[in-house]
């Protein structure tokens, strides 16, 4: 496969001037972010789209980034929305809750909560709130965010108090006080401790389906969860720029979901079974991407480059950390923690120039790693990376300015 577009697709796209080059030469290169920036939005524009900007169907938008830049995009209001409520009403083993006309809390990035807020700001033609309410906060009849923290470790007793109440809102307003609830990992996990530790489970109505659906949830966190929830947890897989490519089903296998869309999977080094995903997709009109490096990494079941066996999707490349025996990924490591202990909650891997590194890790329990765990975690960290590995117990990991952690940080 040569991950060439097919000739409808070359139609839709011939008066775009960022592909004017390859259209006349007949081949397409695989298109990375830089390219999509040079000359924004001039290298997009085309009658089509200055009149859908001009009349309110195509917005202006940044990626929401991890720990790494963020990207200028051209797309439809509520493109990802749209993907994300369509993967809900059609997934096997949540679409109840959406038939049900559940609403939908979601609990992730104070990045996120603030977007909305803003949108809903400029709607009002006023200046977001300092401390949005929940009617700032919502995004619509639907929908509504809770989290008004950066960093989730950080939430007090009355930031617990008041998202609780905001679930018991949307609960009370189905009349089976069924809802449904959206998340990354990381969020939710933090906020089951807090729960847990200041005994507010009567307060907290059970989820009737939960989706996760920001950032890579490591495999304690998804236990954590498994333990806590009895309802199905669904990973969604997917980007601001061309919404949501695979979901999971209650069993954690990954299936496509690729409406006008199409995927190559490149290895990120010759050799090795950690593959790049290359997207071609014209599923926002606006702003279709050809052959486009998203950035992310995914594992197959065989080790085959075959986007229909995708195992997992296992981080970022930007993120890949070199060793002597090849690129090893974030979920590479992750893997060897959950191996060595099931109480490792956080944890993020310092490098430097030479042969040592430091695993940093919080616990469910806050309590550090006896020495058996800790030096079978060292052990096994160690072989992986190709360095000498030394494990300390910390009580908190600060989360990134984006409101995503970083698992790996290199002390250059």
């Amino acid at each position: 496969m040569n991950g060439q577009p097919a000739a409808d697709v070359v139609d839709l796209i011939r008066d775009v001037p960022i592909y004017r080059t390859s259209i006349e030469r007949g081949h397409f290169p695989i298109l990375e972010k830089p390219e999509i920036a040079r000359g924004f939005p001039d290298n997009w524009m085309t009658p089509a789209l200055a009149a859908a900007l001009e009349g309110g169907e195509a917005e202006f938008v940044l990626s929401t980034g991890t720990n790494h830049a963020r990207m200028q995009i051209i797309r439809p209001p509520y493109f990802l929305l749209d993907s994300y409520y369509r993967l809900w009403s059609e997934h096997p083993d949540i679409h109840d809750t959406w038939d049900e006309g559940c609403r939908r809390v979601s609990l992730t990035t104070v990045l996120a909560t603030e977007h909305v807020a803003r949108v809903n700001a400029r709607k009002r033609g006023a200046d977001p709130s300092p401390v949005p309410t929940p009617d700032e906060r919502r995004l619509d009849a639907r929908t509504v965010y809770l989290n008004l923290r950066l960093d989730p470790a950080l939430w007090e007793r009355e930031d617990v108090e008041r998202m609780l109440g905001e679930i018991r809102a949307a609960a009370a307003a189905h009349p089976r006080g069924r809802y449904h609830l959206d998340c990354s990992g990381y969020h939710l996990a933090h906020l089951v401790h807090k729960v847990g530790e200041w005994g507010l489970w009567d307060a907290f109505p059970a989820p009737a389906s939960i989706i996760h659906a920001y950032e890579y949830t490591p495999v304690n966190v998804r236990r954590y969860l498994g333990r806590h929830f009895a309802c199905p947890v669904v990973d969604l897989f997917g980007s601001t720029e061309l919404g949501y490519l695979y979901y999971s089903d209650r069993r954690g296998r990954y299936r496509p979901y690729l409406d006008k869309m199409s995927v190559e999977l490149i290895p990120v080094a010759p050799g090795s079974e950690i593959f790049g995903l290359i997207v071609t997709s014209v599923r926002n009109p606006h702003m279709p991407l050809i052959r486009y490096r998203s950035g992310d990494c995914a594992r197959t079941l065989d080790g085959t480059p075959d986007p229909a066996r995708i195992s997992r999707f296992c981080g970022r490349e930007k993120e890949l950390l070199d060793t002597p025996r090849g690129p090893v990924a974030q979920a590479d490591l992750d893997d060897r923690i959950a191996d060595a202990s099931h109480r490792v909650f956080l944890h993020r891997l310092h490098v430097d120039g030479g042969d040592r590194a430091r695993l940093l890790v919080t616990t469910f329990d806050g309590a550090p790693l006896d020495a058996a765990e800790a030096a079978a975690l060292a052990e096994s960290a160690g072989d992986l990376t190709g360095r000498h590995c030394r494990v300390e117990h910390v009580p908190h990991i600060p989360i990134g300015a984006s409101g995503k952690y970083a698992w790996l940080v290199k002390d250059l």
